[in-house]
């Protein structure tokens, strides 16, 4: 997938318009000085007052559409920058939000910022270099008509430059790829120290921990020193290369009005276009290194975006609830694999992973898609409604990043709840209680059959499970090995009279 050509693609009208306006820019800034020139020669020069006026309203002129066309065509490239950009992350994030995407949460960090900004910041390079070759080009002309080895000096001397740093450019990419990849990696361990910081405490490994981090931030600081000083060096060399030849023409150009070669008015001319001259060609000379960032950028998102996700767990659902049915299912090994099998995408089942996931916001954001009359006795069914009773604020009480600040059980309800006020037909519950105790598992036992299986409800419910306590509020269980149903009954049933039953679930 080539990311900097369909960024072009996409926004081909906006960036059309802003390289006419930004290159409409150039070539009337190129103007000024030819235009003091001739004002010099044809009315300072012969005292000509009428003249005088003429020439001074044309520069004024020529300053009011110059700073007309730049303010419409930044308008229309900001524009188009911004909306790129915006897409991309759009496009990053809907790659990570498949349960199937196998990224690094840093990864995902800087690709989503540094590198969406970077790639979709060609649409600035591209009218920048449109109108540093129309700047050039403007006045490589101007130049041979008062002097041809003058403007030979532009015509010649410009794509020399820009081959030799040309050359370059591969580096650039390289070193600015490796740069971002190591950040990713940097931004990772961060995150999952930050996440694993109580259990780190609780083995006494925060030393190790911080000598990892210590050791890739190492390594993202070196990478990012190493890209910079290339970069550092391709831009001195770029600088130096284009202050030589506008110095050389100005140089050039004294001799010529000291011999006679040209007059007084040329020579304020050529010295204008010298010093404006230094623009475009620093523009044009780093170009390349510009490209070769949007590049590097380009790739990874690419990278990131054109990615296979994992493949889905192999098979169907080996059982489904029967229409308002509360079905349980002990599965002796591989229950994440059998859960995985039910998210399949469609809107009518919502899958709640063991390890459940909230956000920095507060509680309400966290759980309430929108407004639910059934708030409360959702906060009720899933014992959340302790975790928001704990706070003086409630449910406008701030959570951390993914919870952090939150015990393992308080996550657990307070993810409960979300699930069961979205209200799904099929509702597929892992292992919600693991990390509560025995008496509020109990309650939310409870809670989750009176919310979902009222009489007439046609609603359906599957808990992965080895609680008795959740499978003693169940219609059904099903015991699965190997993918295949050894035995089906109530959890009373079973318990009694299946010695395998028994020895996984009463232990």
């Amino acid at each position: 997938m080539n990311i900097l050509w369909r960024a072009i693609a996409r926004n081909r009208w906006r960036l059309l318009a802003g390289c006419l306006l930004i290159a409409l820019h150039q070539a009337c800034e190129t103007f000024v000085p030819i235009v003091i020139g001739e004002t010099v020669d044809l009315a300072v020069a012969t005292g000509s007052v009428s003249r005088l006026v003429t020439w001074v309203g044309l520069l004024c002129l020529l300053f009011l559409l110059l700073t007309t066309a730049y303010r419409n065509g930044a308008r229309q490239l900001m524009r188009a920058l911004a909306d790129e950009s915006h897409a991309l992350r759009l496009e990053v994030a809907a790659k990570v939000l498949d349960p199937r995407a196998e990224v690094r949460t840093g990864d995902v960090l800087t690709i989503s910022t540094t590198d969406a900004d970077h790639a979709s910041y060609l649409l600035d390079y591209v009218p920048r270099i449109v109108g540093a070759l129309v700047a050039t080009a403007v006045s490589a002309v101007g130049l041979c008509l008062i002097s041809v080895p003058l403007g030979l000096v532009v015509l010649l001397g410009t794509p020399l430059v820009l081959i030799a740093l040309q050359r370059a450019a591969p580096r650039i990419t390289r070193r600015i790829a490796t740069r971002q990849e190591v950040a990713g990696r940097a931004s990772s361990v961060a995150t999952d120290l930050v996440t694993g910081l109580r259990p780190l405490r609780g083995i006494g490994a925060q030393e190790a921990a911080d000598t990892r981090y210590r050791e890739v931030s190492g390594e993202s600081l070196r990478a990012t020193l190493l890209a910079a000083r290339t970069q550092g060096l391709f831009q001195a060399a770029s600088n130096s290369i284009s202050a030589l030849l506008a110095g050389g023409i100005a140089i050039l150009a004294g001799w010529f009005a000291l011999t006679g070669r040209i007059s007084a008015g040329e020579l304020v001319t050529v010295i204008g276009l010298a010093a404006f001259l230094g623009e475009p060609f620093g523009t044009l000379s780093a170009a390349p290194g510009w490209i070769a960032t949007a590049r590097a950028s380009a790739d990874r998102i690419a990278d990131l975006v054109g990615s296979s996700p994992a493949p889905a767990p192999a098979g169907s659902p080996p059982i489904l609830p029967a229409t308002g049915e509360c079905l349980g299912v002990v599965a002796e090994a591989d229950a994440a694999e059998l859960v995985g099998r039910y998210d399949d995408g469609s809107p009518d089942v919502l899958v709640a992973p063991h390890h459940p996931e909230l956000f920095s916001g507060t509680i309400r954001e966290n759980i309430v898609l929108s407004a639910d009359r059934e708030l409360d006795a959702v906060l009720r069914a899933s014992s959340a409604d302790d975790v928001v009773d704990a706070h003086p604020d409630g449910l406008d009480h701030p959570i951390a990043e993914r919870g952090s600040a939150l015990s393992g059980g308080q996550r657990q309800r307070l993810a409960l709840a979300r699930a069961l006020l979205a209200h799904p037909r099929l509702l597929v519950l892992h292992d919600p209680t693991t990390a509560v105790d025995a008496v509020t598992e109990h309650s939310i036992a409870r809670g989750i059959r009176d919310l979902r299986h009222r009489p007439g409800s046609q609603l359906g419910t599957l808990i992965v499970t080895t609680s008795p306590a959740l499978l003693a509020v169940t219609d059904r269980v099903v015991m699965l090995r190997d993918g295949e149903i050894v035995a089906t009954g109530t959890h009373a049933s079973l318990a009694a009279l299946d010695p395998a039953y028994r020895a996984a679930v009463l232990r």
